[in-house]
């Protein structure tokens, strides 16, 4: 795992992550609601300054987004084998179709997945997911009560491949591990299924006692930092999304999904 202090010194570093997350979603509004490789290439093009400025090592940013450029190029294989025909056929062999309109059509999705995967993962990279839950809450005003539990539980995800490897190293000490893996396999799930429910109870328990669960408006360790800076990044997400869809009307290019 990348240390977040090798990952978090960029410009956008020190941005509340709220402002993050609500720029990644505004620059994934017109590639949702549009599926055409003008505004997908426009929205990628204008999102590189915003990846470099994350912080990322180019090492890191390869490694975290390696699933998104594999991803990427089958999705738009898939779409251009067996999308919608139209326009002149260059290939037909029993379902599969290739088109020109199937081949736009895997040229968009391909732009599309890298536009909306790429600014996100590079966002993300370095966030503390204390920080996240202090803006969700005092920000974005979600609930309280909500947010902490989602934490409480995401602090205990990494707890889960410890307790794999002391029930493995408990059962190959009682000498119960060296044949029926599947059946081994299985036994293992379902302890571990059995703990993380006993996990949560007890942290449920604690939380509750400290008054996690009140109704009254609670108070904050530290406060979620809102400025100039998260304003700006909001307004490049923005940007971005009218300048995508400035240039595929202008080129004709347009193409909104409707819903039968």
């Amino acid at each position: 795992m990348i240390p977040v202090a090798q990952v978090a010194r960029g410009p956008l570093a020190g941005i509340n992550p709220v402002a993050k997350l609500a720029a990644a979603f505004l620059v994934a509004i017109p590639l949702i609601v549009t599926i055409d490789w003008v505004s997908a290439l426009t929205a990628l093009v204008l999102e590189i300054p915003l990846i470099v400025m994350s912080g990322l090592s180019w090492r890191s940013f390869w490694l975290r987004t390696l699933p998104v450029w594999i991803a990427a190029p089958l999705t738009a294989v898939s779409i251009a084998l067996y999308g919608e025909q139209s326009g002149e056929v260059h290939f037909h062999w029993w379902l599969m179709n290739v088109s020109d309109g199937s081949l736009e059509l895997a040229a968009a999705t391909f732009f599309r997945v890298l536009a909306i995967a790429l600014p996100g993962i590079a966002l993300f990279a370095g966030v503390d997911p204390t920080d996240l839950a202090d803006g969700l809450a005092q920000r974005a005003k979600l609930p309280a009560r909500f947010v902490l539990g989602a934490l409480g539980g995401l602090r205990m995800v990494g707890l889960l491949v410890d307790d794999w490897r002391e029930l493995e190293a408990a059962r190959r000490v009682r000498g119960v591990a060296d044949r029926g893996r599947i059946r081994r396999l299985a036994g293992m799930a379902f302890a571990l299924i059995v703990l993380a429910i006993r996990r949560g109870t007890h942290l449920a328990t604690a939380m509750e006692s400290r008054a996690f669960g009140a109704t009254a408006a609670r108070t904050w360790a530290r406060e979620s930092p809102w400025g100039a800076r998260e304003w700006m990044l909001m307004s490049a997400g923005l940007a971005i999304s009218v300048t995508a869809l400035i240039v595929t009307t202008a080129t004709g290019h347009l193409n909104i999904i409707v819903a039968d």
